[in-house]
């Protein structure tokens, strides 16, 4: 969201800028499309057709001249959910700018890879002694690797990132010794 006074003009800039827009670019419309390039933008209302009372975006005073200054901008990735993109010079909005409407089309997909539970199997720990004291170790070196903090949160979450790295050490030891994995 922004005001950027900049007019990106009719002429197509590489998947950025479509042809569609309004009458010739600035220096603004320059660094405007600079910007979206660097952040994989486009710029949705140049690649649609539409006569030019739907491209205008901004009446000077005195209504001498139209400009079409404001833009819809989405991603890359999404470009193909934009159906279209137009403006509304008739809306009642008290406002020498005019509105720019976008119509949409989302599909929405359920995360096909379900996230992982890491399962101790703590009855090894009380059943295994040599198990159980390599792990102890373990432990207690990675949680003293990682330094005082003052902070509780700071505290657990050293706590908490020991024993998991503990628990991926003492697993690939034991898928080397060819033992029981532990969970």
């Amino acid at each position: 969201m922004g005001d950027f006074n900049a007019k990106v003009g009719t002429e197509k800039v590489d998947d950025i800028v479509g042809k569609h827009g309004l009458r010739i670019r600035n220096e603004r419309g320059e660094k405007l499309i600079e910007w979206c390039q660097a952040n994989n933008i486009i710029v949705g209302n140049t690649w649609f057709q539409q006569p030019p009372r739907r491209k205008w975006t901004w009446k000077s005073p005195g209504d001498e001249t139209r400009n079409q200054i404001d833009y819809m901008m989405i991603s890359k990735r999404y470009r193909n959910a934009l159906l279209l993109a137009k403006t509304y010079p008739s809306a009642d909005c008290y406002s020498d700018h005019v509105p720019v409407v976008g119509k949409f089309k989302l599909k929405l997909t359920k995360n096909s890879k379900p996230f992982a539970n890491i399962k101790f199997d703590l009855a090894i720990l009380k059943t295994n002694q040599t198990i159980r004291e390599k792990y102890q170790i373990s432990v207690q070196n990675k949680f003293e690797a990682l330094g005082d903090a003052e902070e509780v949160e700071q505290q657990w979450e050293n706590f908490k990132s020991a024993i998991m790295e503990a628990r991926m050490d003492d697993r690939r030891n034991l898928k080397l010794d060819g033992g029981k994995e532990m969970g």
